[in-house]
């Protein structure tokens, strides 16, 4: 069971608010370099930062059990690079509609997962935060939200296959947390994933070599919404359940809306707006409840003794 003292539900908002700055340094990008170039040196320079930590996490490695080693390789090579890659590969192959709605599905998924895979048991007062931030979601993501159509199966497929590594990463992540420091957790995870982005490299037949004027970018782009905000997040995810963090990472959108907005001039609907001010409300209130209320939305079975 959870102790209310040392619930980080807001940590983890905070962490994948700080995925929200990703297009700050993406989009620059995304106009001289491919997505397999991108997403690889993403993770080779996070590999080369956490480098002197690797010898210790390979061996928190070498002492899991099969099913965690499962994880961390699920973890690291499915959702860190290949669920970007298929989400990337959904907008290619299609309209750029149907991606962001099937996206949408990834609470859903984890919520499944969190009660299949670690018994946590969702009690009613969940539900009453996770409609609305899933209403909220929908406003937030399209311009018209009562006029969505979905209707080309591959990008549907690629989106749902990237929302359920996603969702996957959500509770495995959890799982592995519950006996990995976060430290070692997030070392696994880009080592893990950097041999899949360069799978993915070599299939995309994207270039290896970037340009220096493009360092400063992947640098930001790895260290900031990367390295840093996965680290805070794993540490936020070892005392929070992962149905309920999953709620959590909806302050994701809301901040890549006021980068949107902010930097990049876009403009939005009164339903966006209405959408973006409803999830920011509901993640935060969600925190507040957890760490005031003696009743917790999510019941976790009791952790066991970490390594």
């Amino acid at each position: 069971m959870f102790e209310s003292g040392r619930d980080r539900t807001w940590l983890v908002a905070v962490a994948t608010a700080m995925w929200g700055t990703d297009a700050l340094w993406r989009m620059p990008l995304a106009t001289s370099l491919p997505a397999g170039s991108v997403v690889f040196w993403e993770h080779l320079i996070i590999v080369l930062a956490l480098s002197p930590l690797l010898p210790r996490a390979w061996r928190a490695f070498a002492a899991c059990d099969v099913r965690e080693r499962l994880a961390v390789v699920v973890v690291g090579g499915g959702a860190s690079a290949l669920a970007t890659a298929l989400f990337t590969a959904a907008f290619q192959a299609g309209d750029p509609v149907t991606p962001l709605v099937l996206q949408k599905l990834q609470p859903i998924f984890a919520a499944f997962a969190s009660f299949a895979l670690l018994r946590e048991r969702l009690r009613g007062r969940y539900f009453a935060f996770a409609v609305p931030a899933l209403i909220g979601a929908w406003l937030l993501a399209f311009p018209e939200p009562l006029d969505v159509q979905v209707s080309q199966v591959k990008p549907a497929l690629l989106a749902v296959g990237a929302a359920v590594l996603w969702a996957s990463g959500t509770v495995l992540g959890r799982f592995l947390s519950r006996r990995l420091s976060a430290q070692d957790v997030t070392t696994l995870r880009f080592s893990v994933g950097l041999p899949t982005a360069a799978v993915i490299l070599l299939l995309r037949g994207d270039p290896v070599a970037v340009g220096w004027n493009n360092l400063g970018g992947l640098l930001l782009l790895a260290l900031i919404p990367g390295l840093i905000a996965l680290s805070l997040y794993y540490f936020g995810l070892r005392t929070t359940p992962a149905a309920r963090a999953t709620l959590a990472e909806l302050s994701f959108p809301a901040t890549a809306a006021i980068i949107g907005v902010g930097v990049f001039d876009e403009h939005f609907t009164p339903t966006q707006w209405a959408g973006f001010l409803l999830v920011v409300l509901v993640v935060t209130g969600m925190g507040w409840h957890e760490r005031t209320s003696r009743t917790k939305m999510v019941v976790a079975p009791p952790e066991p003794d970490r390594a």
